[in-house]
């Protein structure tokens, strides 16, 4: 099974979720890579929308990459938010999960 890859970069500081949307990208977090810490990310809006396409809440785990961290490991995808009847994307919420050794 192919796992699919997403590439995120870290939200700038102050940053407002709708100017960001404005731009062309996706709020994001990243639960659980450190404990109870969360990372604020953003994906560009046309990546986000080709993974979402495919997935499924709770099941679909992402290979998730942060170059400005230095971060990559595995996310399941936990929550989608999205307009109810235009479909756009709002947000994206992911839990980073352990490798099964």
């Amino acid at each position: 099974m192919s796992k699919t890859q997403i590439e995120c970069q870290k939200r700038p500081e102050g940053s407002k979720a709708r100017a960001l949307r404005r731009e062309g990208l996706i709020p994001a977090n990243l639960y659980g890579h450190k404990g109870d810490e969360s990372l604020l990310l953003t994906i560009p809006k046309k990546e986000a929308e080709a993974l979402v396409r495919y997935s499924t809440v709770n099941k679909t785990v992402v290979d998730v990459k942060i170059p400005d961290l230095s971060w990559e490991g595995n996310a399941l995808i936990r929550e989608i938010q999205a307009h109810p009847w235009k479909g756009d994307l709002y947000h994206l919420s992911f839990f980073a999960v352990k490798e099964d050794s």
